[in-house]
């Protein structure tokens, strides 16, 4: 697997690394009365009844094993929901033994409601990745309060890390972290690189998991009979990152019982690829510097800072820096190799601390790279980057959705579109993606069907959320989905990465007053907005 950052990813604010997973073996099961929310009209809290329904089974139990601890499931509701592995054929039609065949197991935790009145239809959490475990979720959206009038459910999709069979593979992220020792862009890093996912694909292999039913058409019947099995006649969806690609898929294949949907860091499945990301990187760069430069402090101290960060680009990838950094979690130092590639793979991920990056980059052009690397291989290295990926499902995604529709060709022209003055040895390798090609070559699943491309076509009220810095997913890319949602909102938040939700209060009002009238979201706080206050070195 790649020392990628998934485009479908949010980078925690400890660079580059995921967000905070979940609690390890947290337990209870809150029974707090809540008002009626079942179709057969039992005022039955969601998620206390065991219900089968097509084929599909809910059952009450306890909360998820977790990574990390979350104090708040001691208040959830939580269980289990069963589900066949394999429903739908290559070619996308019905499998008609698919409930006799293998089952599979997703973890279900449901935070109540703040309100002692909640609103009938609650909002189901899509997580980003691919491969992020929703549970690990759950602090994102309660810091955003987005459980202030409803209740907010969080499945994990299938083979993530609460879910059974989970196909995490510690292999690739410990291959991801020493890969920042290597040339990216190497022959020699490229057969690593496979390799990696060989071992992975056997992995996943072994536990019996077929490899080809890990993707959007089967994650979208799973939400719609999870929805069925609760009980639930309408309720909200919100997906982040790559939960917004499910969601563009999730509401186009089972748009009955969803009254909105909000989407923040937009990754359209008919865009998805790598030539999105080179235009994702260009975009979120380009804001990143427009802001130092209407900035007085910061444009008189880094001048001309895209050209500066152009320029380093091209000579790292010709004459690459070593160097080694220590780590906290890492009783060895750290090599890291600082060539044009990481560089870019650096800065997709610094947008997050945007206030730093001026600094950092003028550091490396006068000789000093340490704070540079010390950021990369920090994140590569965290505990929340090893093991709690289901790398599984991110090749499931990849390399049945995305890779079959686009060209090793498609790829390069994107990068050359979005950075005509990079070497032709970085624009096959799109950001976040290297090597892409060929590790689904070696993944080996049947395409998809090519309607998992298709552009989703709704007029269920939605809300298109971007951010100015996000150079992950685009902030154009909530436009694109907007224009045919034909009920739909789309926001720009400046001066934010990915996914606005996490770090933006703005962003936190915006999609609370959107489920709260999807018609007319509340969106006053955008004019009162700064650019962030960037370091100013001595």
């Amino acid at each position: 697997m790649p020392p990628r950052t998934t485009p479908g990813r949010r980078p925690a604010r400890r660079l580059p690394s995921t967000l905070a997973g979940a609690t390890a073996g947290a337990l209870v099961i809150g029974l707090a009365a809540l008002p009626a929310h079942a179709e057969s009209g039992t005022h039955d809290p969601i998620g206390t009844v065991a219900r089968t329904v097509h084929g599909a089974h809910f059952e009450p139990g306890p909360c998820p094993r977790t990574a990390d601890p979350i104090p708040d499931l001691a208040r959830a509701r939580c269980g289990t929901l069963t589900v066949p592995e394999k429903r739908f054929k290559a070619n996308g039609h019905k499998e008609p033994r698919a409930r006799h065949g293998r089952k599979i197991t997703l973890a279900v935790a449901i935070m109540p409601a703040a309100s002692r009145r909640p609103a009938p239809d609650p909002i189901v959490w899509l997580a980003g990745g691919p491969g992020d475990d929703a549970v690990s979720e759950i602090p994102m959206a309660l810091v955003g309060n987005l459980n202030r009038d409803r209740d907010v459910i969080f499945m994990s999709q299938r083979g993530t890390y609460s879910a059974d069979p989970e196909l995490t593979c510690p292999n690739i992220d410990q291959f991801n972290a020493r890969a920042l020792g290597l040339v990216s862009n190497a022959p020699s890093t490229r057969r690593l690189h496979v390799q990696a996912t060989r071992a992975c694909r056997d992995r996943v292999d072994a536990k019996g998991a077929d490899r080809s039913t890990y993707n959007d058409i089967e994650s979208s019947a799973d939400y719609d009979a999870l929805r069925r099995t609760l009980g639930v006649r309408k309720w909200n969806v919100f997906g982040i990152s790559y939960g917004t690609h499910l969601a563009l898929n999730y509401m186009r294949l089972h748009p009955k019982g969803i009254r909105s949907v909000g989407i923040d860091g937009v990754l359209p499945p008919s865009l998805a690829g790598g030539a999105v990301t080179w235009k994702a990187a260009r975009e979120g760069f380009d804001g990143l510097f427009k802001a130092c430069a209407q900035q007085s402090a910061c444009n008189t101290r880094y001048p001309n800072l895209r050209a500066t960060f152009l320029r380093l680009v091209r000579e790292l990838e010709a004459d690459p820096i070593t160097t080694t950094v220590t780590v906290p979690v890492h009783p060895e130092p750290v090599k890291v190799v600082l060539d044009g590639a990481n560089l870019v793979t650096w800065l997709t991920s610094a947008t997050h601390v945007a206030e730093g990056v001026p600094r950092s980059l003028d550091e490396l052009a006068h000789g000093n790279p340490q704070r540079i690397a010390e950021q990369l291989a920090g994140g590569k290295y965290s505990p929340q980057a090893i093991g709690r990926t289901s790398h599984g499902l991110v090749y499931g995604i990849f390399c049945s959705q995305w890779t079959p529709y686009e060209s090793r060709a498609d790829i390069v022209e994107g990068g050359r579109r979005a950075f005509p003055s990079f070497p032709r040895s970085m624009l096959a390798n799109a950001p976040q993606l290297a090597w892409l090609h060929d590790d689904c070559h070696a993944w080996d699943v049947p395409p998809a069907p090519p309607s998992v491309r298709d552009v989703t076509r709704s007029d269920i009220p939605t809300l298109a959320l971007s951010g100015g810095f996000d150079a992950q997913t685009a902030p154009s890319n909530g436009a694109y989905a907007a224009r045919t949602l034909s009920r739909s909102t789309a926001v720009t938040v400046p001066y934010v990465a990915h996914v606005v939700f996490a770090d933006s209060r703005c962003a936190q009002t915006i999609t609370t007053s959107f489920f709260a009238r999807p018609s007319a979201p509340d969106t006053s706080c955008l004019a009162g907005l700064q650019p962030p206050s960037f370091e100013i070195a001595p």
